[in-house]
């Protein structure tokens, strides 16, 4: 299980369930309520976040091993791995975040990993259910009905408002 001093919640759901859709609608709501986030998200393939041409991309291309970038609003820092097995686990990510500096982190992805987390469910995909074999899970958030009776907390994915409340006050306050 995750170990982290900041209260953290993830999303679980097979590709396609709109998990990054989901997280663009609850963190503005997360942020009325004045929590600073940090998010996390696990891709399962090569990305670039800078551009051929532009210094950043340059420097990191002709060898550098970590990059930052730094300007007086923004900071994004690039850390080339070797080989797939140097990839940090959740847990590693997680301890470099400051707690001073943040009150919730969001993970989307890491799905086989065990720490809290809402399964994202649309049934027009037919994809099974995750939380029968996952205990981690403590809420789902779904289009339709569950097939077998379950205590677990049902949520409408299509709520935003209330899977926000869900989550301000069963991860960050720790109410319910």
């Amino acid at each position: 299980m995750i170990s982290a001093h900041i209260p953290v919640i993830g999303f679980s759901a097979y590709s396609g369930t709109g998990k990054t859709t989901l997280l663009k609608k609850i963190i503005p709501l997360l942020k009325k309520r004045q929590l600073r986030l940090a998010v996390i998200k696990h891709a399962h393939h090569h990305f670039e976040l800078d551009q051929p041409g532009k210094d950043s991309y340059e420097i990191r291309k002709s060898g550098a091993d970590r990059t930052i970038i730094c300007t007086t609003t923004r900071m994004a820092q690039i850390t080339e791995f070797p080989t797939p097995e140097q990839e940090p686990s959740l847990q590693e990510i997680i301890n470099t975040l400051n707690p001073n500096e943040f009150d919730l982190v969001l993970v989307e992805g890491y799905k086989h990993i065990p720490f809290t987390k809402i399964e994202l469910h649309r049934s027009e995909l037919k994809k099974p259910f995750l939380h029968p074999d996952d205990p981690s899970i403590i809420a789902i958030a779904c289009d339709g009905p569950l097939p077998e009776t379950s205590d677990i907390e049902i949520l409408d994915i299509n709520d935003v408002q209330r899977i926000a409340h869900f989550i301000y006050h069963r991860v960050y306050l720790k109410t319910y």
